[in-house]
């Protein structure tokens, strides 16, 4: 499978994990707390500039920042039709900024040092028998096929440009469902095969 984590190093690539997702875990809440305009504002801005400081490293998610910035302008012309403009210019900065907060920590971290962080977080549920192996398993999952998705829709993408000049949109959607249908199925068949060994 592909991955958006980027080799060109930056600042945020010698965080340690576990205080960046402590850090953006936190950031991002607040972001859904803040009321006030100026303050939710504010901490938008600050989450751009901090993905902006990344560089050259953001390169290979510039398509799926795309994606999210047609997001949430679908989000603010929304409620600006129900004539609620500033719940849509919220709700759009709030996307925006757990959105960049989000693809910042997939750029600088590398899997294994986010399941590392999981498995230490996980440990104190073993002492309830719960099997927690499983559980860093199926996050270690969640988090490779999420960034399978949008790299798999990037070189689909990039094959249909050079085809055609054009952009793929809503046409890669089939070739794209496809494609992830067989890439779970042959992870599925690896870990049958691995567990049952």
């Amino acid at each position: 499978m592909g991955s958006l984590y980027s080799e060109h190093l930056t600042w945020l690539h010698r965080v340690p994990a576990a205080i960046k997702l402590l850090f953006f875990a936190v950031l991002g809440t607040v972001q859904f707390l803040l009321q006030g305009r100026t303050a939710l504002i504010i901490s938008a801005l600050a989450c751009g500039l901090m993905f902006a400081s990344l560089g050259r490293a953001t390169l290979p998610a510039r398509k799926l920042l795309v994606s999210v910035l047609l997001a949430a302008l679908l989000i603010m012309a929304f409620h600006t039709y129900l004539q609620q403009a500033w719940v849509g210019i919220a709700s759009a900065l709030r996307l925006s900024s757990a959105a960049l907060l989000g693809i910042a920590l997939t750029l600088s971290t590398r899997t294994r040092d986010l399941l590392d962080v999981f498995e230490r977080l996980l440990l104190p549920l073993q002492g309830l028998g719960i099997r927690t192996e499983r559980l860093s398993l199926q996050l270690a999952m969640m988090l490779r096929f999420t960034e399978h998705f949008f790299v798999a829709w990037k070189r689909l993408d990039d094959a249909h440009r050079i085809r055609t000049g054009k952009a793929g949109g809503l046409r890669l959607l089939a070739p794209l469902t496809i494609k992830m249908l067989m890439s779970t199925r042959k992870a599925a068949d690896t870990l049958e095969i691995r567990l049952g060994e």
